[in-house]
C-alpha cells in the first residue's frame, strides 16, 4: 500500500522543488533502503517528462570500501558522482540508513581521504548549482536506522519527517510557497547590512557580510526546508562559538564544540566528544577551516535534535555556521571539499544583530523590526 504522504512528497520535489520538464536529463541517488523512494520519485520524473537514471547504493558496501581501501583508493574519487553531475539537469538525493553507525570505527584519516577523493563531484555540484545550471533537491527518506538514531519508533519518525516537511497539509506546495514569501521579507532586510553579530550563552561572534546575498530556503534544494543563510566575506568571521547540538560526521557522534575564530579561520578548536575526528575535518584541506556559511533556522516544527542535520540545522531558534566550501549564489568564494554544518541554540536568551539593530531575540524574529524597515523603504 502506498503512503499517500511519500507520493505527495515525490509530486512536491518533481513539480516544485526542481521543475522537472520534458528533456531534463534526471539523476536520482539514494540508499538501497530508500527504494520507495526513488520508485515514486522516478514515475514522477518519467510522468513530468524528464529521462531518468537511477544509482541505489549502500551503507555495507560503503563501510567495505573505506575499511580496504588504501589512501591512494580513496583519492581516487567517484565516477558516477563526476559524470552524472557534469552532465545531469536535475539531481534528486534521499538520505536513510539501516545504521547510522556503520562508519563509527573507521579510521578518521580514512573519512578524511574519502572527502578528498569527492573534491571532483563536489566542484561540479558547488559551480552548477551556484549558477542555476544543475537543479538539486535532497531529502530525508524515513528509515529505522534513522529513526534510531533519532530515540522513536519507524511510524513516529514517518510522522516527523512527513509532518516537518508539511506533507500532512492538503497543499504542501502553497504552505511553501506562503513560507517562501514570509522569509523573503527578512531576506530584502538582511541584504542591505554589513555586519551581523550573534550572542548566545558562550557564543559571541561578528561576521562581516557586506555585499554578501542572503538566499531563502523554502523547499527548492533541501526538504523538508526552513532558514535563511548567506556566505559571510571570508575574513571577515572573528570570535567564539558554542555549537551545543550534537552532529554526526561519516556515522560517528560529534558533540560539545566550541571555536575560536580570527579573521575567518578556525584558529582553536575543541569537542567534549570526538574531538580527535573534529580536528581531523578541520584539516582536510585549506579551506575546511574558513566558514562558508552563516544561517539563521526558521523551521518550528522540527523543535529538538534528531542527530540529522538535514532537520537539526533547521530547527527554528537556532543558527548554523559551516566551515569549508560556501555558496557561489551567495557570494561565497572559499572553497572545500568539506560543507560541514554546526549548530547553535538561540532560543535561552539568544540574540542576533544587523549593524548593530537587534533583529532576532530568544529564537524568533522580532516583527517590529521589519515593519519598521518596510516602511522605511517605502518612503
Amino acid at each position: 500500500m502506498r503512503d499517500e504522504r511519500l507520493e505527495k512528497l515525490a509530486k512536491l520535489l518533481v513539480a516544485y522543488s526542481t521543475e522537472v520538464k520534458p528533456g531534463d536529463f534526471v539523476y536520482i541517488r539514494a540508499d538501497e533502503v530508500a527504494t520507495p523512494w526513488a520508485k515514486a520519485v522516478a514515475r514522477e520524473a518519467v510522468k513530468a517528462g524528464g529521462h531518468v537514471e537511477v544509482v541505489l547504493t549502500s551503507d555495507e558496501i560503503s563501510e567495505v570500501i573505506l575499511k580496504e581501501s588504501t589512501p591512494e583508493q580513496l583519492k581516487q574519487g567517484n565516477l558516477i558522482n563526476e559524470t552524472l553531475l557534469e552532465r545531469a539537469d536535475v539531481w534528486l538525493t534521499a538520505w536513510g540508513s539501516r545504521n547510522v553507525k556503520y562508519a563509527t570505527n573507521i579510521d578518521p584519516e580514512k573519512v578524511k581521504n574519502s572527502s578528498i577523493g569527492a573534491k571532483k563531484w563536489r566542484k561540479f555540484y558547488s559551480e552548477r548549482t551556484g549558477d542555476g545550471s544543475l537543479r538539486w533537491c535532497g531529502t530525508q527518506f524515513p528509515a529505522m536506522g534513522d529513526a534510531q538514531e533519532a530515540g522513536m519508533s519507524l511510524e513516529e519518525y514517518e510522522d516527523f519527517v512527513y509532518g516537518a516537511g508539511l506533507l500532512n497539509k492538503e497543499d504542501p506546495v502553497a504552505e511553501w510557497k506562503r513560507i517562501s514569501r514570509e522569509q523573503e521579507r527578512w531576506i530584502s532586510y538582511l541584504n542591505t547590512k554589513k555586519i551581523i553579530r550573534i550572542v548566545s550563552g558562550e557564543t559571541d561572534v561578528t561576521a562581516e557580510v557586506e555585499g554578501r546575498t542572503w538566499v531563502n530556503c523554502d523547499g527548492k534544494a533541501n526538504f523538508p526546508d526552513g532558514e535563511i543563510f548567506t556566505s559571510p566575506i571570508e575574513d571577515g568571521v572573528n570570535g567564539h562559538v558554542h555549537f551545543e547540538i550534537p552532529l554526526i560526521y561519516a556515522g560517528k557522534e560529534i558533540e560539545g564544540i566550541r571555536v575560536k575564530i580570527e579573521k575567518g579561520r578556525v584558529v582553536e578548536a575543541s569537542a567534549e566528544k570526538g574531538e580527535a575526528l573534529l580536528t581531523t575535518i578541520l584539516d582536510t584541506d585549506e579551506g575546511a577551516r574558513t566558514f562558508g556559511e552563516l544561517a539563521i533556522g526558521t523551521n518550528y516544527g522540527i523543535k529538538s535534535s534528531t542527530k540529522n542535520i538535514l532537520f537539526d540545522e533547521k530547527i527554528g531558534g537556532t543558527f548554523h555556521m559551516a566551515i569549508g566550501d560556501s555558496f557561489p549564489e551567495a557570494g561565497g568564494q572559499n572553497r572545500s571539499v568539506i560543507h560541514w554544518d554546526m549548530i547553535g541554540e538561540l532560543r535561552k536568551e539568544g540574540k542576533i544583530y544587523a549593524d548593530g539593530e537587534l533583529f532576532h531575540e530568544n529564537g524568533h524574529f522580532i516583527p517590529e523590526v521589519l515593519e519598521r524597515f518596510e516602511e522605511q523603504m517605502k518612503k
